[in-house]
């Protein structure tokens, strides 16, 4: 699942449609990394820019077209997205949910893949690759937290499950760098696309 709703207010700008070094979008960049680890179901949470999500991974052409679930109410927070997504994505039989934000464009299929084998080894609550202390995204949240995190209170958000479970969470070490790049403001842009 990738959460694309948010409004960008500190950004001034729809995140999902800024462009990575390679000109892509961020969304479609996340969408083909997806893919190239072998994720096959994605969901694309949108809000405010919906359309023009839709447009810029259409026009991307990825060999499979993600699903589109639109927060009616983004403004609710990022927790309200994962829900709009989970409404779309979770059934009787989904094992475990794989969330990143539009924000972290450039994480490697590489390193989506060792956070799944990781998951798949040890079945703990939350996995997410990390760099020493420093924690990325995306973040697989196994079905035994799925109704905590439709629980969570909307002002705190997931994080309130992560915290809950921190003695059992489990952080890959990765060398990915891109994991951990997180574009929220301007600055944050341009550090980005600086060689």
């Amino acid at each position: 699942m990738i959460l694309a709703a948010g409004a960008s207010t500190r950004m001034g700008s729809p995140k999902a449609l800024l462009t990575t070094p390679d000109g892509r979008p961020f969304v479609a960049a996340i969408v083909r990394a997806l893919l190239a680890a072998d994720v096959r179901d994605i969901v694309v949470v949108t809000g405010f820019d919906h359309d023009s999500v839709v447009q810029a991974i259409q026009r991307d052409r990825p060999a499979i077209q993600p699903r589109f679930a639109r927060n009616p109410d983004p403004a609710r927070g990022q927790l309200s997205s994962l829900w709009t997504g989970m409404d779309t994505a979770v059934h009787a039989d989904t094992a475990a949910l794989m969330v990143t934000l539009v924000d972290v464009p450039l994480f490697d299929p590489a390193t989506v893949k060792r956070v799944v084998e990781e998951w798949k080894r040890t079945r703990a609550p939350v996995v997410r690759p990390a760099i020493g202390s420093r924690h990325g995204h995306p973040v697989i949240f196994d079905r035994v937290v799925f109704g905590e995190l439709r629980g969570a209170p909307l002002e705190h958000g997931a994080k309130t499950v992560v915290r809950a479970h921190s003695h059992e969470v489990i952080d890959v070490p990765v060398t990915d760098e891109g994991c951990l790049v997180d574009v929220d403001t301007p600055q944050d842009y341009e550090a980005m696309r600086r060689p």
